[in-house]
């Protein structure tokens, strides 16, 4: 919803109109856009300046036939780039994308990818830090308790997954406890058919959370993703939890441990393309005792880091609407065949991702998900995406694995 569409539905003679909250949206609309502009001619100026810039960016700045430190003034600019391709991400050397600014800093690097040729490649020093840091502060105390512990049922190894919720745990005042989780080799027996396979490692990964949840950690809250707690759902239904507790020497509580919430566990973080409003209901009614156990979806990537949600129940029939972390990150719904455009509120379109850190410098990426353009409200005053889910266009190449 841009700013002046919202202004031309406001009587600017009346008084009223000094409380209406669609004015109030609109100024915060604008006032969201004016620290977008401002903060992007910062990271491009970062980034393509001789003292602080990325080599890979300087390389590209010899072939523009515009200057990026001088042309480009906000947003609507970044078009310039053109649309930034996967492959340079596939393959070396990493420190391309170091910032002479930041050389000589420790330095992680997050993968994403992988299951066939080069996997993409990030260099990380403290986004996915900050990233789960601002995350946290819109996780509800009452449900992510301050100083309670964690258990991460995710991809680990070159994830940026494992880490980060390891420091968004230690961030809160909590320890995180993790399973040994390799989503590649699950994605390649899919691809084989090999369905009992993937369905035994499946298995071996919910047994690693099961001793967790035994071992007397005081485990409250989790992270997840959709697929592999509806298999932690079943594995507790049917007893699995209660077998590991006797395999242990342990006694069952009174009133037994067939349900998520008897386990203890009252906050869940989850993330994954495989939400959906469906999944979603059946999750809040069956699987979290209505609501008891409180679950917040997220929409993120080693790219971009974390697009938090609106808060889900059944109240918009469970509807899940993603927002970036603007100004850090941008995400726009756009036509399939032309970029430029971006598609109507409620439309549907490709979801296109700008990430604007001094880390990390992407504009314009193509992802491989669609959905429908949400418009901006009073937390998040920019466009959000709902719907999320694999693009179709790619849908039947695509295997989303334990997502």
């Amino acid at each position: 919803m841009s700013s002046q569409k919202v202004y031309d539905k406001v009587d600017y003679f009346s008084p009223a109109r000094f409380f209406d909250p669609t004015v109030a949206l609109a100024k915060k609309v604008d006032q969201a856009k004016a620290e977008l502009d401002k903060h992007i001619v910062d990271i491009v100026r970062w980034h393509f300046s001789a003292e602080t810039g990325t080599p890979f960016w300087l390389e590209m700045a010899k072939s523009y036939k515009f200057d990026p430190l001088k042309d480009v003034k906000g947003f609507n600019d970044l078009h310039l780039f053109g649309a930034f391709e996967d492959d340079w991400l596939r393959g070396g050397p990493i420190s391309r994308w170091v910032p002479k600014g930041f050389q000589g800093r420790p330095t992680y690097v997050f993968e994403t990818g992988g299951t066939t040729g080069l996997p993409k490649s990030r260099m990380v020093m403290d986004d996915f830090r900050i990233d789960y840091e601002m995350m946290s502060e819109t996780l509800p105390d009452q449900y992510f308790p301050r100083g309670a512990n964690w258990v991460m049922l995710g991809p680990s190894g070159p994830r940026r997954l494992r880490l980060a919720i390891e420091h968004l745990a230690q961030h809160r005042g909590g320890i995180s406890f993790c399973v040994d989780l390799d989503p590649r080799w699950v994605v390649k027996l899919i691809k084989m058919k090999n369905f009992e396979q993937a369905n035994l490692y499946k298995e071996h990964c919910i047994d690693q959370t099961l001793s967790v949840l035994a071992g007397g950690h005081n485990i409250q809250c989790m992270f997840t993703t959709p697929k592999l707690l509806s298999a932690l759902d079943e594995a507790i239904r049917n007893g699995k939890l209660e077998e590991k507790y006797r395999s242990l020497g342990k006694k069952v509580p009174a009133g037994g441990l067939r349900s998520i919430k008897a386990a203890g566990i009252i906050g869940i973080f989850s993330g994954g393309t495989e939400f959906t409003p469906q999944f979603t209901r059946e999750a809040y009614e069956e699987m979290l005792d209505n609501g008891e156990v409180y679950m917040t979806p997220t929409y993120g990537n080693t790219l971009m880091g974390l697009a938090c949600s609106k808060p889900i129940g059944p109240e918009d029939g469970f509807k899940i609407s993603y927002y970036a972390p603007q100004p850090r990150a941008v995400i726009e719904v756009v036509e399939p065949k032309d970029y430029s455009k971006k598609v109507g509120y409620g439309e549907t379109g490709r979801v296109l991702l700008t990430t604007l850190t001094r880390e990390f410098f992407v504009p314009r990426f193509a992802e491989r998900d669609e959905g429908e353009r949400e418009a901006p409200f009073e937390k998040y005053p920019w466009d959000g995406v709902s719907g999320v889910r694999p693009f179709s266009e790619l849908a039947s190449t695509t295997v989303v694995g334990v997502y």
